[in-house]
């Protein structure tokens, strides 16, 4: 174990052997680090779990208390997973709401400079926040997602996997599973090409969800409706199925098309 003598170090935190710890560091009460993560200098850590292999830039803040008037000190923290790269000022609040709460951060994630998760958001295996990504209380970002500098999230809306959002986008709705989004409110502009080739999906899985994204954005049927024929056309792809369930479950809505219209799905 290589800890600094300038570290400050909770009595009950837990630090394997392999761990790294650099100078200034402040390690507070209810942590427990995985093996092998390593923080570079200057960090604050406190109610939070970090994953092995993880990497801690300076400055940054994780489990700290929620930016929500509601939390009075109940016992929550922050989890986050394995291989993550945390680079500097990024802040990872800790849940809000009743003792056991968490934020979740899931596997090779890559929070770049200034990014914010705030307090019950959920994110998911490698997703990445730009510099200045921000999301609100209870977001969830699905696998693989990638979020533009400078973005941000309203409170309680979904951000489906494998979505890119350019940098200075903002969105008060979801935003799709596999497309690419754009501008403030962010809206769709067919899929994410480029990443999804990268994940490995087949040029069947591509053309079948650029058809789908066809449909949906043609306007020519209520989404409800659309739903149903994509049901009933691509009734074994389950990206496809992915997407329509994701669209049933979209409580905030969700942007279409060019003309910046907005609609709710009730099924």
């Amino acid at each position: 174990m290589t800890i600094h003598n300038s570290a400050i170090i909770a009595k009950d935190a837990v630090i394997p052997a392999s761990c790294e710890i650099g100078p200034n560091t402040i390690i507070g009460e209810d942590v427990v680090l995985g093996e092998n993560v390593k923080i570079i200098a200057n960090a604050y850590l406190e109610h939070c779990t970090i994953g092995d292999g993880t990497l801690i830039s300076p400055f940054a803040s994780i489990g700290t208390a929620p930016q929500d008037l509601g939390y009075h000190g109940q016992k929550t923290r922050t989890v986050v997973g394995k291989n993550c790269i945390i680079k500097e000022y990024v802040t990872l609040n800790r849940a809000t709401g009743e003792e056991g709460s968490i934020t979740k951060i899931g596997d090779k994630c890559l929070f770049m400079a200034s990014s914010h998760v705030a307090h019950n958001c959920v994110v998911e295996d490698e997703a990445i926040f730009a510099n200045l990504a921000t999301i609100g209380g209870n977001c969830f970002v699905g696998k693989g997602a990638w979020l533009g500098g400078m973005s941000v999230y309203h409170q309680n809306l979904r951000i489906g996997e494998y979505a890119i959002i350019s940098g200075f986008s903002a969105s008060r709705m979801d935003i799709l599973p596999f497309c690419k989004a754009d501008g403030r409110p962010a809206i769709l502009h067919g899929i994410n090409t480029v990443g999804l080739k990268r994940r490995n999906f087949s040029p069947e899985e591509r053309k079948n969800l650029k058809e789908a994204f066809k449909l949906i954005q043609a306007r020519t049927h209520l989404l409800s409706d659309v739903v149903k024929m994509l049901e009933e056309q691509f009734p074994n792809d389950k990206n496809v199925l992915k997407l329509t369930e994701f669209i049933k479950t979209s409580k905030r809505g969700i942007y279409l098309g060019r003309d910046n219209k907005m609609e709710n799905v009730e099924m």
